[in-house]
């Protein structure tokens, strides 16, 4: 599968959000890819960045400003946004309004790109836009696009998204404005947050399993009853589905996301067959755990790309499980 980006290459691209897991990917992956004019925007000190290449322009500020996104935006051609104040469950449900924050940067990237001309903007979006009372079952059969409406979304977070993803529309409605928007579905690999409260949950599996390994304490806290399901999505598979839909010409929202569901209990037992051990477990019922079961559906992206994320939970999480592992001894 070839992404058709050739004529983009040569021009000023920015990434909002670089400083983070998935922006600090996708940067690597456009210099390997012969950009040369990329312009790496994020709102941490640069030393928090997860990811930082000398051989483009990085800048740090904060981009719910409206005259810094008229800053980063000018001249250029292409703009990816992935900035974002979030995290895993425990954070964005108890962190809603600094969530909704976020729609400011989405909103004034946009007036700066219709004010500068800037060609193409890609909007990551996430399915925790999807109405909640479609995720009561842990045996989920798949989200499709349209179970977002009617609107019930993740409060907060899940709300700020599918409110940028509207003033997409109406920008390309109102305004000529390219936009592609990709629904993620947790998105995990290495290089990116494994502790400190915003990580997610095979990141927070992998440092709970790695933990245990290396102390020597064979015990687990997992939070809910373990039974809640999710499909999680490798970087590599998100960093290229991303980029093939910012160079196609399909312009919906669209699930960018694995199908392969799984409980949180099954989660643990791959990570364990992973490291080795085995652990006792204990369940805090107390825990922020989201809905009861979220999948994504790919009969869309497949139709219009041609194309769905295929790297197996098992070779991702090998090669996450690895990278935590290795940086709790480093550290």
């Amino acid at each position: 599968m070839k992404i058709n980006d050739d004529d983009f290459k040569n021009d000023l691209v920015l990434v909002a959000g670089a400083g983070g897991f998935i922006g600090g990917w996708l940067v690597r992956n456009l210099i390997e890819r012969g950009y040369t004019k990329i312009r790496a925007v994020d709102l941490k000190p640069k030393k928090e960045w997860y990811q930082e290449f000398s051989e483009v322009e990085n800048l740090v500020l904060d981009l719910q400003g409206l005259e810094e996104s008229k800053m980063v935006a000018r001249d250029t051609r292409l703009i990816y946004n992935l900035a974002a104040d979030m995290g895993g469950m425990g954070f964005i449900e108890n962190n809603k309004a600094a969530c909704m924050m976020s729609v400011l940067i989405n909103t004034h990237l946009l007036m700066a790109a219709k004010e500068f001309g800037t060609q193409r903007f890609f909007y990551a979006s996430s399915a925790c836009v999807y109405n909640g009372l479609k995720q009561l079952d842990s045996n989920n059969p798949g989200l499709k696009e349209e179970d977002a409406y009617p609107a019930l979304p993740e409060d907060g977070y899940g709300w700020e998204k599918l409110f940028s993803e509207r003033m997409c529309i109406n920008f390309t409605e109102d305004f000529g404005i390219e936009t592609r928007m990709a629904r993620y579905h947790n998105v995990y690999g290495p290089s990116g947050t494994y502790d400190g409260g915003r990580e997610k949950a095979p990141a927070a599996i992998c440092r709970k399993v790695a933990q245990a390994k290396i102390t020597g304490k064979h015990e687990i806290e997992i939070w809910g009853d373990g039974e809640q399901t999710r499909s999680f999505t490798y970087i590599d598979d998100t960093v290229f589905g991303t980029q093939l839909l910012t160079h196609s010409n399909f312009s919906e929202p669209i699930n960018l996301g694995s199908d392969e569901m799984v409980s949180i209990n099954q989660l643990v037992d791959l990570a364990e067959e992973i490291a080795g051990v085995k652990l006792d477990r204990t369940y805090d019922l107390d825990a922020p755990k989201g809905v009861r079961g979220r999948n994504s559906d790919n009969d869309l992206i497949k139709k219009a790309l041609n194309w769905a994320p295929s790297i197996s939970l098992k070779e991702g999480l090998t090669k996450t499980y690895e990278w935590i592992y290795n940086e709790i001894k480093k550290n």
